[in-house]
Formats: C-alpha cells, structure tokens, sequence
C-alpha cells in the first residue's frame, strides 16, 4: 500500500479521541493490528475497556471511511482486559496447578453493583426465552406496538447484543443521532427503539464478554433520551447469560414476560430462564405461548403443529398467569421482515388480536 495512504490512515485515527481518557485511539494503543490491501480496503482490531462508550467503534469506522483510498472498513472490537491477559500469557506462560476434586477452587469475591432506578422509563419489562428462534422478539415488538396504539408511551432496549433484530422487524436502521451528550433513539410505529444493530455493521459479530454487555446495556439505560416512558420492553438473547445478569445488575426490573413454543424442548429451556429472573428477585409475569397452532384457511379450526399444552404446563409449574397462545401465521413472519409488525399490518387476524390481548393483560 502507498505510504501516503497509510499516513492518511494514521492521521484519521489520531483524530479520534477517546471521551474517557482525553487520548487518540492510535497513541492509547487502542487501535492495533491495522490491515490494509491494494485496493483500500482497511481492517483493524478496537480494544474496549469496560467502561469506554462504545460508540468509539462508529466513530473510528466513520473517520476511515472518510479517508482517501479507503474504499472498505472492517472494525472488529475486543474486550481489552481479556486481550491484555493474552498478550501478558503469551509473554511469559506459566502452569497453573488444576484444583483437585475434593478442594474446589474458591469463586473469587466480586461485589455486585447496585441496580439504579431510572423513574423516566416507566415499569421496565424483559421478554425472554430460554432458547432462540420462539418468536420472543416478534413478540416484544409487537406488545409494544399495540401498546403504543392505546396512547401508552413506550421504548424497545434492543439488548440481544450477539443477534439484533430490532431493527429489521420495526423497520428503522440508521446510526441515531447525540444531543448533548445524549443518544436519541430512533422511533418507529410510536415506539422509541435502541440497538447495537444502529451502532454496528450488519454482518459485524459481536464478539464480546460480559464487561463489554454490561457497559453496552448501562449505556442504553443511561445515555439514552428516552423522555418519559411507561414501560420499556427489554428484548433479550436467548438463554440466561451476561445480558440477563447485567440488566437486573443495572436497572430494577419490575417483571419478566416468558416466551415459549409447545414443545417440551423449548418449555425446559424456558423454565430455565424463568427460574433465573426468579433467583435474582425479579417477578414473572406470565408466560406467552407462540407459534401456539395453525388456523386451518378451509375449516378455521386450529392445528397443533408443534404439539399442545406447553405453555399452560410451564404456567402452571411457576404459578403465573398463561398470557396468550399465538398462532402460527405467515403474515407474522412476512411482516417481522419487512419491518410492519402484524398488529399494524392486519390489526383484524386472530395473531393480531391475541398479541393485543397480551399486550392488556400485561398492563391490567
């Protein structure tokens, strides 16, 4: 690569400062490994620490591709504590002796931060699932569309850091936009939305550990201008991992929506989940069922594709309400692509009415 355009780069990075600690990306060390071909392309790994914004990773792939030459970005961010002990291994190895069996290796003592109530958010609500691909963000977004219909003020907190699909199934995706030092979410259908889907390339892993989740939820929670909500709906990753414990660790959780499918499989996963919010003192609200049955077109009666009774069963296993069993509907599926959730698209089919019905129930 022509050394002019390498010293364009270098000048791009030293232009970007990191709010925390006052320096450039480039002098702090948190720009390494910088790539580039014959054709402009750039590629160069970010070092996060816990509690850096992580909008430094847009700020330094906008910075780049303003540059002369450059003609692609590839920003891949790392945990920069869990890269330092790496490269500290790497260095000077050493073996550590394994713990015996009957002499477990003690947990190491870290206090727990205390959860900040944030009173302009309303009643913060997670839906969550104990295994992917139930429907559990079809379902958030489309409680909180019907909700907003009913003249309630209402947020979505995209915090399905590894897979967010908030943005496809609403419809909205751009970066969103700071004021004074706020991020201001972007609203679709009456709904104030955030997501790292705004902040990061589409086919960019997220390759990150708890520290980063943690300060990436704390940032939507804080830093965000959401005005003042009734209820913001937490849509959050499959299983009971970093997103799960950061957010009751950074916020009160007034409740847990559980959602699940029929089958016995996905019921144990979410009984799983459910147990999780209830160790940590959050309360479950109730349990949805999806992709419930199949209305026939011909007949109009329902087809139990995937079984019955699964969502009734957990229900009953934690003592809380069942909220609603939602059909299997194609426009469903169609309208999550196309960014028009079903109680908007066709607020008259039965899919449409049972989401809403749980959208009531769940304020009543």
């Amino acid at each position: 690569m022509p050394e002019a355009l390498t010293t364009r780069i270098d000048r791009a990075l030293t232009a970007v400062k990191n709010p925390r600690t006052g320096t450039n990306v480039l002098s702090s060390g948190q720009v390494c490994d910088v790539a580039t071909t014959t054709d402009g392309k750039v590629r160069l790994t970010l070092l996060l620490a816990a509690n850096d914004d992580a909008t430094i990773a847009r700020s330094v792939r906008q910075a780049l591709e303003a540059v002369d030459g450059v003609t692609d970005v590839r920003v891949d961010v790392k945990d920069a504590s869990q890269a330092k002990a790496a490269q500290a291994a790497t260095a000077a190895p050493k073996r550590a002796a394994l713990p015996m069996m009957e002499q477990p290796a003690a947990a190491p003592r870290v206090a727990a931060p205390t959860p900040v109530t944030y009173p302009q958010l309303g009643k913060v609500i997670a839906v969550s699932s104990g295994k992917g691909g139930v429907g559990k963000s079809t379902v958030t977004v489309n409680i909180a569309v019907a909700l907003a219909k009913m003249g309630k003020r209402i947020g979505i907190m995209d915090a399905d850091i590894y897979g967010p699909n908030i943005p496809r199934m609403m419809g909205v995706n751009a970066p969103p936009p700071v004021e004074d030092e706020k991020i201001m979410p972007l609203e679709a259908h009456g709904v104030k939305l955030i997501s790292l889907g705004f902040l990061i390339e589409r086919d960019q892993p997220a390759i990150w550990r708890g520290p980063i989740v943690m300060k990436i939820i704390t940032q939507f929670l804080r830093d965000v201008n959401w005005g003042q909500l009734d209820y913001l709906f937490v849509d959050m990753p499959p299983g009971t991992g970093d997103a799960q414990l950061s957010l009751v660790q950074a916020t009160q959780v007034n409740g847990a929506v559980i959602v699940t499918t029929p089958q016995d499989v996905a019921v144990g996963d979410a009984l799983r989940g459910a147990k999780m919010f209830e160790r940590v003192g959050v309360p479950v609200m109730g349990v949805v069922e999806n992709m419930s049955y199949f209305e026939s077109p011909e007949t109009g009666k329902p087809l139990a594709i995937f079984g019955t009774g699964g969502g009734k069963r957990l229900a009953d296993e934690l003592g809380v309400p069942l909220l609603g069993e939602i059909p299997l509907y194609p426009p469903v599926l169609v309208g999550g692509d196309s960014g028009t959730p079903i109680v908007v698209a066709d607020p008259t089919s039965t899919a449409a009415k049972k989401l809403t019905e749980v959208a009531a129930k769940l304020i009543a």
